[in-house]
């Protein structure tokens, strides 16, 4: 085997970003938006996307630059050419650093015979999102490698739901690191206040569990917008995403909340099937980049 192409799924949180930094529980579920990596050996290190053409490179291409030296530990990569491709908006909250880092390392895991298993691929995938952002869950990494719904951090697999999800892009990008640092400074200055806001973030998941079981989307929207009440008391949210947020639940949805770091990036809305267009339609009109997609159950795979 001289070339393969894999791919790995970006991700929504239901509930629980940054609370999950802090080892509370969350709900995170890969969605059908893939980043695809195809690798072929060859004679020396080359990387290329829309960003351009280089070699290793950890200013353009951080994650796969650290995952070439990483995999290099293992296996002697003597060389090798990756061409990457991607749907899911680069630091939108939607897992992009994850999918680029998970199909770059299976695909390399499969072209040189490495031997991870997805559990492996899934931690190695951690450690670099880790080294490079300083603090980092296992969340996204892991719910790309194994696709589905996820409860974590006890990696408990749940039911698909099925109802409609809309994602609102602001187009405004965010720094996953410089956000996490911001509420752990915040932290830092009110552990108290801070501390019991996580660990309700927490608890908010937990009881979502049950409902996600039982597909009450009502009962989950509920508990989503709570939820977003309390991402906008530690300062993860923004103008932008309020403004999309409250256009989506004007419009009928269920729930909208911000999904990842927030700051910028994305927002998401779960719809009843019917009325995911005119939540789309609204969003669009609002400013935002409405992208309709759903839940899947596929996390990395070998792309045919």
């Amino acid at each position: 085997m001289r070339t393969i192409t894999c791919s790995a799924p970006g991700k929504i949180y239901l509930f629980g970003e940054h609370a999950v930094v802090y080892g509370e529980s969350a709900i995170c579920c890969a969605v059908d938006l893939r980043t695809r990596v195809q690798a072929d050996i060859s004679d020396g290190i080359r990387i290329s996307s829309v960003l351009g053409d280089t070699g290793i490179d950890h200013n353009k291409y951080p994650y796969v630059s650290k995952v070439i030296e990483q995999m290099s530990e293992i296996v002697d990569i003597k060389g090798v050419n990756l061409r990457i491709e991607s749907n899911i908006p680069v630091g939108s909250g939607l897992g992009s650093s994850a999918a680029v880092t998970i199909a770059t390392i299976q695909a390399l895991n499969l072209l040189f015979g490495c031997g991870l298993q997805l559990e492996d691929v899934a931690t190695l995938g951690h450690n670099i999102e880790r080294a490079i952002q300083g603090a980092a869950s296992p969340t996204d990494t892991y719910v790309s490698t194994m696709g589905g719904i996820v409860m974590v951090p006890l990696k408990k697999k749940l039911n698909l739901i099925d109802c409609g999800i809309v994602i609102g892009n602001t187009g405004r990008f965010s720094s996953t690191r410089e956000l996490v640092s911001n509420v752990a400074l915040l932290k830092k200055h009110y552990p108290d206040i801070i501390d019991t806001i996580l660990s309700t973030i927490g608890r908010i998941s937990i009881t979502g569990e049950e409902l996600v079981v039982k597909k009450e989307y009502e009962s989950i929207g509920q508990l989503m917008n709570i939820n977003q009440g309390l991402l906008d008391a530690i300062g993860v949210s923004s103008s932008e995403l309020a403004n999309l947020i409250y256009t989506a639940r004007n419009s009928g949805a269920y729930s909208a909340k911000i999904t990842g770091a927030g700051g910028g990036g994305c927002m998401i809305a779960l719809t009843r099937s019917s009325d995911v267009e005119r939540v789309a339609s609204a969003i669009t009109q609002a400013g935002g980049e409405a992208i309709i997609t759903k839940v899947t159950e596929h996390g990395v795979k070998v792309e045919h």
